[in-house]
């Protein structure tokens, strides 16, 4: 053994640390962002009414000018939608140890606190985002296969064209039935957390859910009613349903409120977007002034790039030049610019209208505060004394709401192109 080695000196070493923290994981709130620059209406508690103008009035005909009867006539109809808001909230919590270990630069590269706590909105919001995917109940997922190990479930979220996208690592879940009427995870609603998340394989693990089977629904946290009511998102206002409801009114009885559908029950095709744009104007007419964006996953953008694929030709000129094969971002599809999001249904492609939606809004995004404006909050220990831990809440209460579903149009039932 050699005399004067490294290890002799490795307490004198100094330790590097990179300064730039890399992020793991996506912060996505394409589409809710959008939305959140529509118009808001300040609501009480009370539900929110959303005057329509349903159905046109007047009887025209013909009429014998002979001294005929000219009959009785009518006016338009109108009628109400009502909606309410939502509740949401983020919770944050951290140890007094935690926040002492890095509240300088002598201990540490980067405050993780004021980090945290800067970057925390960003986080609730890709909740909300995801929220925007759903039909109002809060299904963040689909279970297509469950396995059982040492106390722990394995669910593999396979069936339908989100797999475990709108999830996020740490959140709390709660598992129902496929029928929404049975919730197998506590009934106050806390649900369970997420303890591993792999996107590639669509799979999620948490503790062990008594019950749980494929064809159950992964939930959002914190809601209890039977079935669970969340958020409105663009599967809600964007169906052509004749079962159920909308905003107060029967699908079955008032066919004007139900939304343009063009089943593909495939790949897509080239006549599909403009048979979804034609839809929109056969309800509304064609002075209607759409302001449409189609928005899909970007694996409907590449099977719309794929067609164009079918027709390229590349002109070679007699000098050295770069190859690109693929189209920039500058696409349109039958006339309305292509928007992604990576939160997207994969099987779906969807044209709103944004000056059509709109946020009833009973409380705005920020930090919960208690009557004294106190918006950090200690937690009690079993002694009834402080615990050197503090919570701190965002919250929000509000709902997305259409003005005419009339003018919304999607395509659904697309295949999802091969690796993804």
């Amino acid at each position: 053994m050699p005399s004067g080695q490294e290890a002799q000196v490795a307490a004198t070493e100094l330790e590097r640390v990179e300064p730039r923290v890399g992020i793991l994981f996506e912060r996505d709130d394409t589409f809710y962002s959008q939305i959140e620059k529509r118009p808001v209406e300040i609501i009480s508690p009370r539900d929110m009414r959303i005057p329509l103008e349903l159905r046109p009035g007047g009887k025209p005909g013909h009429f014998d000018s002979d001294g005929g009867d000219l009959g009785r006539g009518d006016m338009p109809t109108y009628d109400k939608a009502v909606i309410n808001t939502v509740n949401l909230e983020y919770a944050m919590e951290w140890t007094a140890k935690r926040k002492w270990a890095t509240d300088s630069r002598r201990k540490a590269v980067v405050d993780t606190l004021r980090r945290d706590l800067a970057s925390s909105m960003k986080s609730f919001r890709r909740f909300v985002d995801s929220l925007c995917m759903t039909s109002g109940n809060g299904v963040l997922g689909t279970i297509s296969a469950v396995s059982t190990a040492g106390g722990v479930d394995t669910y593999t979220l396979g069936t339908d064209g989100f797999g475990a996208r709108l999830l996020q690592f740490n959140w709390n879940i709660q598992v129902w039935n496929a029928a929404l009427t049975v919730c197998r995870t506590a009934a106050d609603g806390t649900g369970t957390p997420i303890t591993f998340i792999d996107y590639p394989t669509k799979q999620i693990k948490v503790a062990a859910v008594a019950g749980a089977i494929a064809t159950d629904l992964v939930v959002a946290a914190g809601l209890t009613t039977v079935p669970p009511v969340s958020l409105l998102g663009i599967p809600y206002h964007h169906s052509n349903a004749s079962t159920g409801s909308w905003l107060g009114f029967s699908r079955a009885t008032t066919p004007e409120i139900r939304a343009n559908r063009v089943a593909a029950g495939g790949t897509l095709t080239l006549p599909q977007p403009r048979l979804a744009m034609n839809k929109i104007g056969d309800r509304v007419g064609i002075q209607y002034k759409k302001k449409l964006n189609a928005w899909m996953h970007p694996c409907q953008k590449q099977a719309y790039e794929e067609l164009g694929f079918e027709v390229i030709r590349i002109n070679k000129s007699a000098k050295e030049e770069g190859l690109d094969m693929y189209f920039n971002d500058n696409m349109s599809m039958a006339g309305a610019p292509v928007k992604v999001s990576y939160s997207w249904d994969k099987t779906r492609i969807d044209f709103p209208d944004l000056d059509v939606w709109g946020r009833a809004e009973f409380h705005p995004p920020g930090f919960y505060k208690d009557e004294n404006g106190n918006q950090y909050f200690v937690v009690r220990g079993t002694s009834g004394g402080v615990a050197t831990s503090n919570l701190a809440y965002l919250v929000a209460s509000f709902n997305l709401f259409m003005t005419n579903p009339a003018a919304a149009s999607y395509i659904d039932t697309l295949t999802v192109p091969s690796g993804y």
